[in-house]
């Protein structure tokens, strides 16, 4: 069975959206986990927000430039979780429509390396429930941006989680991995 991993950028002050803070802690070190984790991914699930954010940034990228990650990202497989977007524009992409979960099942159930997430919404909290994520890593920024935190579309939400790996890297971004625990 294939992993669903969920990789999620945040700052210290919990906020995971518009992660152009990251840009200055991107260095070679990041990098190279960005990229361990994409060469054992060869899908990539998200929700319709980080479905419009992606989708515009990415194939506006230099695919020649191997250091981008937009060949990567621009042809691997997609998996949008939406009832509304119906006509997806980005190269490579399937809208998963209906029972979100079953389908997460049957996605994890075929043949082939894990399935990366990024950005930790109502989509990872309904997977979560669901017991499909099988790891969840934090990239800790240390900046603060005053934004919405992340938990606010989690308000009714409750997870365990048993920490099984931390990265500290030069630049002051930790990476905590945990898998996730019983479901509260």
């Amino acid at each position: 069975m294939r992993k669903l991993i969920n990789s999620t950028y945040v700052t210290l002050d919990g906020v995971i959206e518009n992660p152009m803070w990251t840009m200055p802690y991107f260095d070679d070190e990041a990098s190279a986990f960005a990229g361990a984790q994409t060469d054992a991914a060869d899908a990539v699930l998200m929700g319709r927000v980080t479905y419009d954010g992606m989708s515009v940034a990415w194939p506006a990228q230099d695919e020649s430039d191997p250091t981008t990650g937009a060949a990567y990202f621009n042809n691997v497989r997609k998996y949008v979780a939406s009832t509304t977007l119906t006509d997806p524009t980005w190269n490579n992409t399937r809208v998963l429509r209906g029972d979100l979960v079953a389908e997460v099942r049957k996605l994890k159930a075929q043949e082939g390396r894990d399935i990366i997430q990024y950005g930790f919404g109502s989509v990872t909290a309904q997977l979560v429930r669901a017991g499909l994520v099988d790891e969840v890593r934090f990239w800790i920024h240390p900046v603060l941006t005053g934004g919405a935190s992340m938990t606010a579309p989690l308000a009714d939400f409750t997870a365990s989680f048993e920490l099984i790996d931390t990265r500290v890297m030069k630049s002051g971004v930790v990476i905590a991995s945990y898998r996730p625990g019983p479901v509260g």
